[in-house]
């Protein structure tokens, strides 16, 4: 927490970079390895089938206001840290419910409004499943998923706001491993399935059953991530709960100003989304295999995110104004070069490892031979990807510290048609995996984008010298694939490539041959940045 004097009035505290890095890296580790097994049972009692699909149908919008509004950098997290950070201690806890009673009115509404309208929302999202005999099947299992995933509309903006405010009072266990509590609670319920219908689960008979679980799952574990956040914002005196309208409040207008275009930015990113479910589901199986492929890239993904987005955020807003911005340019350097340090040689090992990744993940149960092969196609076309998206999270924050959400907005306007036309162009050439290359283009648009409007904005960015180092780091990265492949192909001739064992074991040597090959090069390299990865590492691993 904040300490005595002058700065101490302020609710941000003093802990280090490289100590904040720490608690984020080991609480998101443990959230998305449970993240993982929620997906490996989910795999394993539904595979690709109608109930997998309906899910994630279903999950469309709750998800994406669950993990976006109330995730760590969604909008609300990142418009509370830009005001609270700035904010006296006595201040904030007016601030936090005001916002939260104006919000939760209208996400009120809008749960209920989905509730009613679940149907037509089904039917628009996912229209590509009314095709086929088995999309309808998922259609009707979905309906119901959506009716009973809707309340988590009201409860996402709650834990995106809790969490900001927890963040910026210097508290970042919580909201790092809150997400293992909804993940557990989608794997109790599929355990307890599994035990009632005697691991029938994927009987047709017990799909609208089935469904309803992993719903009703999902909504359980929104509502304790949200409840677990309750005592510690009591305990610091950063909120209670109690409804309160100060609408005329400064710190509101501020929130106000940059959550409600971060807010439609992201909206106008669903509608992407909506755009990829609309082609995918022409395809059974494939609203299933994306989110299978999705996941294990957003792993390493969301663990980088929130080591570098997470400290850096209330850094960036705290060198906004015009006689700080050369420090913080540096700071966008480093945190730009921190994600190709970790996005870019993993991309590298995903693409080479791609099918034993799957193998050794989901390969079990209902998950067969045929699930395994369309989700390793969807994660090569990912694993390609990573470093754009995580690159442009990074120029979206930086705009949300200088109290500018318009211009991502803008951008993500732009990119509706972009990636609708993308979409079309490339799931008519090379099927779904197209789907994929169709969001990696929309992201470099936004980064170069961003990245020339920050220029002009700032007072010019080093352009040259970032493209400079980053290219470097990808043929460092582009070199470490080629000896994984290698190391693959060796192991591969020795011990084949059935079953999991074989798998667990080309995907662990091929993986650690590549990843010391990519380490060496960055120390031949001298890159500053890999330097001090590597110092803190040392710092952490010898106490």
């Amino acid at each position: 927490m904040a300490g005595a004097g002058p700065e101490g009035e302020r609710v941000l505290g003093k802990r280090s970079l490289a100590g904040i890095a720490g608690i984020v890296a080991a609480a998101t580790l443990l959230s998305k390895i449970f993240g993982l097994v929620r997906e490996q049972a989910i795999g394993a009692a539904f595979g690709t089938g109608p109930v997998a699909d309906a899910y994630n149908l279903a999950y469309v919008i709750p998800g994406f206001l669950l993990v976006l509004l109330g995730g760590i950098n969604g909008p609300f997290h990142s418009a509370i840290v830009s005001a609270v950070a700035k904010r006296k201690r006595e201040d904030i806890a007016p601030l936090v419910e005001t916002v939260m009673t104006l919000v939760g009115i209208i996400m009120t509404v809008a749960a209920v409004l989905i509730i009613i309208f679940a149907d037509p929302i089904v039917g628009l999202v996912g229209r590509g499943l009314s095709e086929t005999a088995v999309g309808l099947e998922s259609r009707s299992v979905a309906v119901v998923q959506l009716q009973i995933m809707a309340p988590i509309t009201v409860f996402a903006a709650f834990i995106g706001i809790g969490f900001g405010t927890l963040n910026a009072a210097d508290q970042y266990w919580l909201p790092s491993i809150s997400p293992l509590l909804s993940s557990s609670a989608v794997i109790a319920g599929v355990g307890v399935l599994y035990l009632v219908l005697g691991g029938d689960i994927s009987n047709p008979d017990n799909y609208v059953l089935g469904g309803m679980v992993l719903a009703g799952g999902t909504l359980v574990g929104a509502i304790l991530q949200w409840l677990i956040q309750v005592p510690a914002l009591w305990k610091s005196g950063l909120g209670r709960l109690r409804l309160r309208f100060n609408w005329k409040d400064p710190g509101v207008r501020e929130v106000i100003k940059v959550l409600g275009p971060a807010t439609f930015s992201s909206g106008t990113m669903q509608i992407n989304v909506y755009t990829d479910l609309f082609f995918a589901g022409f395809v059974p199986g494939t609203v299933a295999a994306l989110n299978y492929a999705n996941l294990l890239v957003q792993a390493p993904l969301g663990i980088v995110s929130n080591i570098i987005l997470v400290p850096f955020l209330p850094i960036f807003s705290r060198l906004a104004a015009p006689e700080q911005w050369p420090e913080l340019k540096d700071r966008i350097r480093q945190s730009l070069v921190l994600v190709a340090l970790t996005m870019l040689p993993m991309s590298a090992l995903i693409v080479t490892l791609a099918r034993p990744i799957v193998k050794v993940v989901y390969e079990r149960g209902a998950f067969d031979e045929e699930d395994v092969q369309i989700v390793t196609t969807l994660l090569l076309a990912y694993g390609v990807g990573m470093f754009v998206y995580l690159a442009r999270d990074v120029m979206v924050r930086v705009f949300y510290a200088l109290g500018d959400g318009q211009t991502p907005f803008n951008i993500s306007l732009v990119n509706i048609g972009t990636n609708a036309a993308l979409d079309y162009v490339f799931f008519n050439w090379i099927g779904p995996p197209g789907l994929v290359v169709a969001t990696i283009g929309v992201n470099v648009v936004s980064l170069v984008a961003m990245t020339v409007l920050l220029a002009r904005k700032i007072d010019g960015l080093p352009i040259l010298d970032w493209a400079k180092t980053i290219f470097t780091l990808m043929g460092a990265s582009a070199i470490a694939g080629f000896f994984c492949w290698l190391t693959q192909g060796g192991i591969a001739s020795l011990i084949g490539t059935d079953g999991f064992l074989a798998n667990l074991i080309a995907m662990c040597l091929a993986g650690g041959v590549g990843l010391l090959t990519f380490a060496l090069l960055t120390v031949i390299l001298k890159i500053p940045e890999a330097g001090i990865l590597a110092q803190r590492i040392r710092q952490k691993f010898g106490r």
